[in-house]
Formats: structure tokens, C-alpha cells, sequence
């Protein structure tokens, strides 16, 4: 008899990943999977010894990040079971926030519960959660900051993430009620960081099937008392929004959402290739030092002749070669900039964060730091 259904769900996410590591891995450093891409459908390759034999010593080491809920734990399971067998090295890293009383013994516990799994090198690491951006954003920029931190220091080839289908939904319900872009509604990527770094396998799973995999397999699970908190933006689309949109929709809403990210994302990469070779023929100038200022020229005319969606993406990269903080960049910033292409009344120069000016010089678009 088979494993449980839902366990083999998980086992066959993450062998779709640790086959497309290894492909990656191999292929250095020419690299990793399109970030818009689905795992390989394809079979993992054969283990390079005998079924059950331990990887050699210097085996690729993927990594697993572990909270010690239901999604991290089955993925710490599944990449525990499935990584021996492809040949690959399989570690662990919980990050202890300091946001809860106790916080410290439960990292411990958790860090226990991936030595039983069999994972090494196994470690909890302790952060200083910031202020800035708000406390869900300050925390997850300090847990990635202490991830990349850990896969340099054990020279991991990839960190796997248990973000679900379930994830993927709400992420592109808060981009859209915050009306961003195609890109924000394109959610979180299979792969993403640097060089490919980290990579999301359950992704077509919903959370309802890792839960039930871990209940499968007997592994103790623990629930964040923040998931369940309303003062959190997301544990209210999780527990109040997407409820009444299935209610009211009828069930299916969060696999549309989900798929609503995918074709997205297939957009959105597609504009900005189309972007970045515009960008080649519209610069006059690269960006250059001009009285320790950088600045960028721009030819209006070739810009107007540009799709809206195309002249934005690439002004919006224009500002950002000449300074300006990507993250302070919004939507607003490029509407007024675009408006001195396509709609050009002598208006005077437009200020952008980070002290970037955008100014019409004649057929010229100039913007410049300083």
C-alpha cells in the first residue's frame, strides 16, 4: 500500500523541485528555472546511489524554512524523504521573530522536530523585527534577510518555502484591493531571489491537503496565534474576506485567484521583456555621472509611440536607474511623469522619492538624482 494520498501530494511537489534543482545545480552557472515557471512535470531524475544510501558529502543542500506549522512541517517532511533519494543534502532553518512570550523555546522545538526528520544541518536563528513598512512587512523582511543569511553560511542550493495555493489567493486579493499593478497581482513566484534561490512547491497544493499530510504522518503541528489575529491585514482576508467571496461566488474562488497570478505573472514577464528592449531604443544617454548626479535621457517621441502599459514599465525603470528607491516608486509617481510624454503643457519638473527629478527638455526627457 501507498502512502496517503495528501503525503504523496507533498512528496511529488518537492521531487518536481529537487528535480529542477538538480537540473540547475548541474547546469552552473548558467542557472536556475524561469521564475514564472511551474516545477518540471517531468520524473526526478534516478538517485546517483542505491534507493535509500546517503548523499555524498558534497551533495547539493537544499534547505527547508520551517515556522513549525502545518505547511512548513510538511515540506520539511516531504524534502527529508524525497532529497536522499535524488542525491541532494537536506537541511533546515527556523527563524524566531521575538514577537511572542515563549518564542525562543518554540524555535527549539522546532529545530528538535526537524533533527527527528532527519534533517542537518539544522538551525533556528533570532531576529530584530523592525518598524518599517508595518509589522507584517518588517517581519518578513527580516525572516528572508536571516534565510539568505543561512543558505550563504551553509552554501545551500535553495531554500524551499510552504506557501500554498491558499497563500497565493490572498496574495492577490491584497494586491488588488490595494489596486496595484499586473505585477503584484501576479503573487509570489515558483522561484525567486537571487540566482533562483528560493523555490515554492505547493504552490498548486491547498492548504487544506499539507494540513491533512501532516496528520497523515503524525507530525505535531503549531498554529501562530498571529494567523488568526485581526489587527493583520492578511489573517482578515484569510478568515473574513475570502469566506464571504465564496459564499457569495459560490466555491472555486481561491483556485481563480491563484490562476488569476499565473496569467498574470505570464504578462507581466512579457511586458517587461518588451520593456527592457524599448528602453534600448528610447535612451539617448546611459545612465552617467553629470556633478555626482546620475541622469537618464529619454526621446519623448519614441516614448509616446509606446503601448501605455510598455512607456510606463519603462519610465518607471528609467527612474529607478537614475535613483529612486524601487519601494517608494508608485503607481502615482509614474502616472505624473507619464503625463509630461502625453500631455505636455510646459509643466514644470516632477519630483520623485529619492530626490529624482523628471524634467522635459525639448525632444528629451531628462531624470536626474541630486
Amino acid at each position: 500500500m501507498g502512502p496517503h494520498p495528501a503525503v504523496a501530494a507533498i512528496r511529488l511537489a518537492v521531487r518536481r523541485v529537487l528535480h529542477d534543482i538538480l537540473v540547475a545545480h548541474s547546469a552552473a552557472p548558467s542557472a536556475a528555472s524561469s521564475p514564472s515557471a511551474p516545477p518540471s512535470l517531468s520524473p526526478a531524475p534516478a538517485a546517483p546511489g542505491p534507493r535509500g544510501s546517503a548523499p555524498r558529502d558534497d551533495a547539493p543542500l537544499v534547505l527547508a524554512a520551517c515556522s513549525g506549522g502545518a505547511d512548513s512541517m510538511a515540506l520539511a517532511s516531504a524534502l527529508a524523504f524525497e532529497a536522499p533519494r535524488a542525491g541532494l543534502r537536506a537541511g533546515g532553518v527556523t527563524v524566531d521573530h521575538g514577537l511572542q512570550q515563549g518564542s525562543e523555546a518554540r524555535a527549539a522545538e522546532v529545530t528538535d522536530r526537524m533533527r527527528a526528520l532527519g534533517l542537518a544541518p539544522v538551525e533556528a536563528i533570532a531576529v530584530s523585527v523592525g518598524r518599517g513598512g508595518g509589522p507584517e512587512a518588517a517581519a518578513r523582511d527580516a525572516r528572508y534577510a536571516a534565510l539568505d543569511a543561512a543558505a550563504e553560511r551553509h552554501g545551500a542550493a535553495a531554500v524551499l518555502l510552504g506557501h500554498t495555493r491558499d497563500d497565493q489567493a490572498e496574495t492577490v486579493l491584497l494586491g488588488l484591493a490595494r489596486g496595484s499593478g499586473t505585477r503584484s497581482l501576479s503573487g509570489m513566484a515558483w522561484v525567486s531571489g537571487t540566482g533562483g534561490r528560493y523555490r515554492r512547491p505547493f504552490l498548486q497544493l491547498d492548504r487544506h491537503t499539507v494540513r491533512e499530510a501532516c496528520l497523515a504522518q503524525s507530525l505535531p503541528v503549531w498554529d501562530d496565534p498571529h494567523n488568526v489575529d485581526p489587527s493583520y491585514t492578511r489573517s482578515r482576508v484569510r478568515h473574513e474576506a475570502l469566506p464571504i467571496l465564496e459564499k457569495a461566488l459560490g466555491k472555486g474562488v481561491v483556485e481563480a485567484l491563484a490562476r488569476t497570478a499565473q496569467l498574470s505573472r505570464d504578462d507581466a514577464d512579457a511586458l517587461d521583456a518588451w520593456a527592457a528592449r524599448a528602453e534600448a531604443d528610447v535612451m539617448t544617454t546611459a545612465p552617467a555621472a553629470a556633478g555626482g548626479a546620475q541622469a537618464v535621457h529619454l526621446d519623448t517621441v519614441g516614448l509616446h509611440g509606446l503601448p501605455t502599459a510598455v512607456r510606463r514599465r519603462v519610465l518607471r525603470r528609467a527612474a529607478i536607474a537614475a535613483g529612486a528607491p524601487a519601494g517608494s516608486l508608485f503607481a502615482r509617481h509614474i502616472e505624473e511623469v507619464d503625463r509630461l510624454i502625453t500631455g505636455w503643457r510646459g509643466q514644470r519638473a516632477i519630483n520623485l522619492p529619492g530626490r529624482v527629478e523628471v524634467r522635459r527638455e525639448g525632444g528629451r526627457l531628462v531624470i536626474r538624482q541630486g
